[in-house]
This record gives C-alpha cells, structure tokens and sequence, in this order.
C-alpha cells in the first residue's frame, strides 16, 4: 500500500519552526520533501546544540523525513536551477519575512507562469494589516494571539504555554491549507495561494476565550474561580473553562509534578465525595448539586487535595479512574520520554543519526490505516544536492564546479 502523498514534491523553503513543522508532517504522510538551504544551512543546525559539530536537536526534531540540497538563491545561477525545481514542485512552503520570496524574483504571478498547478502555502508571523511588518516569535504570536493574556493566575502575570501553538500550531494550520488546496487541484488542476499568520492561528486556538469575552455581557463567568470580572476574560489559573470544573490538585510527595488534574462532572460528585472521605456531602443541599458547588469551587478543590495530597499521583489516578472520574496526572518532560506507553504507540520514538548517533523525538501524531508513517533520520546539509540536481540535467563536474563557485 503507498502512502497517502505518495508523488507529492514539496520545495521546503523554511527554517526554524513553523515552516519545518508544516513541511515534516507532510513528509510523514508521504510526500518527498526536498529542503532547499543556503550553503550556511538552516540556522536551527547550530542553534542550542548539545553536541559540538553536530546538528541540533532543534533542527533534527523538525525536519526528519526529508531530502536537503543548498542553493544560493543570490546568483544567476541558483536563480535558474531554482526555476528548474519550482517547475517540477507540486507545493512550494516559505516562511520568510514579508516579501523576500517576492524581492529574490519570484512573486506569485511569476510562480504561476513557471508552474500552474503550484501550490504556494507561506507562513508568516502576522496579516497583511499594521503587524504586517513585525517581527515574529512564538511567544509573540502567543502574546498577540490572545493566549498569553488568559494564561496565568489572577493576580500574577500574563504567562506563556510550554506548548509551541505560534510556532508548530500555525505549521498545522498551513498543512490543513495545503491538502485543502492539493485536493482543489485535483478538480480544478490549477494551484493556488495559501497563507497562514501566526497570530491567527494562536486566536483561533483561543476562540473560547473570544467566547467568554462575549459572555461577560451578560454577567460574570460562574464556572471561573475568580472572584472578581471586569471588561476582559481574566487569568483563571488552571480552571478547566468549559461546562465542568476542572483543577490541578497536589499529591505526594509535593513535588513540582506531584499533581494531578481533575473534572468534577455531575454524576462524579457522589462517588468522589466518598473517595475523599465526605461521603456526607453528596446528599448536602450546599454541596448536592453543580449549582450549589459553583459559588464555592475553591474550597471544593481544597477538600480534594487534602486528601490527594496524602496520595502518589498513579494512586489517584487508579482511585479515581475505577470510579470513572475524568482525571490526568501531570506528565513531567522526563516522564513523557520514559513513557512505556507512548514509546509503544509510537508516539515517542527514538531515531538513528549518522553523527550523533540516535535521538529521542516525537513520533507523527497522524495514524492513517493505509498510510503508516516510517519516521527517518534528518537529512545532513545539501546531503542530496547529486541526485536532487542530476535531475535537473547538472552532471557531476558542474555540480562540483557550482560548489567552488559557493552556487550550491
């Protein structure tokens, strides 16, 4: 059975992270990804290294599943071997600042006239309107996205997620795009334009809150914990947000993982009183029901956790799943690493590396029943630069020649 992109060329023109993520997820359904480099190679290859003279994590964690060839996109001759290649790309993805695709001579008009069927996908930090200019960040796509100013508790700071959602939330967003466009193709056999900002990506992570925005019209959110509401969401801790209360109670030994989050449903309330030792409130008028619990979820918390703390996290988590109580533990970054688990879903996975021998990263979170996903090792620099541009009709000495010439 192929896989899903079988056929399907990408021209990866993106670095970092938003592009790289967008580009290896579709390497992962199948597509051949060719990553296009300057000769200095994507700036990830040497960025956070753990391992002198040897490709980044950063780098090898995004980009797996791909070919690289270098291209020096400032001489007449790049320009010509890259004309070569957007002829034979079905998708070309970019995500460098406004414009430089366009300033290099390759605007969209000029795209269309070499291929068609192209489809163009670029990646950018914000729309064409007064962001259009700046410069962007994860955390800035968050701060602006409206994540950041609904993260954190009421009376600290605006905080930003562990989760990369500006970033590898927008490559998702551009993939979904992309296969939408792929498909339209196939109708209309003409490619298309695709573009995704990364603050709109973030804001539409955060449509709940630009909910709750318009619910505070109508009054106070009785399902946040905070006390207080004025004319914006507030920061709301670890609330769940949603129709059933949630919060993140301690265990022991009280470390700073030691917790476990729990939703207190209403066909859970009776069991779990009784599992914390108040099998009496399930039947009090001020505890019964959701309603009466509302007004006071802090100090419903606050009786879970004196008895969750008495407790390791994987002897709540037990206690409460054998009742059928929506609960997760908090999974430190080590935990996820050495999880059994996720290791035998594939969700966790371990990758041989020509030079650094083998690395742990993350297997595809895609899982198509005629596709399987094989992940392979990241390319090393230009490490197909002979057979990507034999196709293009360049032999072996001039291959050679356009190296010493700083071409390739």
């Amino acid at each position: 059975m192929g896989k899903a992109l079988e056929g399907v060329r990408v021209l990866d023109m993106t670095h970092v992270q938003s592009g790289p993520s967008c580009t290896q997820l579709l390497g992962w359904l199948g597509a051949d990804v060719v990553k296009l480099e300057a000769p200095t190679g994507d700036i990830t290859r040497q960025q956070l290294r753990d391992l002198p003279g040897v490709d980044s994590l950063y780098f090898t964690m995004l980009n797996c599943n791909k070919r690289s060839i270098t291209l020096n996109m400032k001489s007449a001759r790049g320009k010509e071997l890259f004309t070569g290649l957007v002829k034979e790309a079905d998708i070309l993805v970019e995500n460098f600042g406004p414009g430089a695709v366009d300033r290099m001579g390759f605007t969209w008009e000029r795209l269309q006239e070499l291929n068609p069927r192209l489809v163009y996908a670029s990646i950018k930090g914000f729309g064409p309107g007064r962001y259009a200019d700046f410069k962007a960040y994860e955390v800035i796509a968050q701060a602006m996205g409206g994540s950041m100013t609904t993260t954190g508790f009421e009376d600290g700071p605006p905080l930003a997620t562990g989760a990369q959602i500006g970033d590898s939330g927008t490559g998702v967003h551009a993939v979904a795009g992309i296969l939408a466009a792929l498909y339209q193709r196939g109708q209309t056999g003409r490619g298309q334009r695709v573009q995704v900002a990364m603050q709109h990506a973030v804001l539409n992570l955060c449509r709940v809150k630009l909910r709750d925005q318009q619910r505070l019209a109508h009054g106070p959110l009785r399902e946040y914990p905070n006390e207080l509401f004025g004319t914006e969401v507030p920061r709301s801790g670890n609330a769940s947000g949603g129709g059933q209360p949630g919060w993140a109670v301690r265990c022991a030994p009280g470390g700073p993982n030691d917790y476990i989050y729990v939703i207190v449903q209403p066909v859970g309330w009776r069991p779990l009183s009784a599992i914390i030792g108040r099998p009496e409130l399930a039947e009090d008028p001020e505890w019964a029901t959701p309603e009466a619990r509302l007004p006071k979820l802090d100090k419903m918390f606050q009786l879970i956790e004196e008895w969750s703390i008495q407790h390791d996290k994987w002897a709540v988590l037990d206690r409460l799943n054998a009742e059928n109580i929506p609960c997760g533990p908090i999974l430190s970054t080590r935990e996820l690493v050495e999880d059994e688990s996720l290791r035998a879903e594939g969700a966790v996975i371990t990758v041989d590396h020509p030079e650094r021998g083998s690395f742990v990263t993350v297997g595809s979170p895609l899982h198509l029943s005629d596709s399987p996903v094989e992940v392979t090792t990241p390319p090393l620099l230009g490490e197909h630069n002979q057979e990507i541009y034999a196709g293009l009709g360049v032999t072996a000495d001039e291959l050679a020649q356009l190296k010493r010439d700083g071409v390739v």
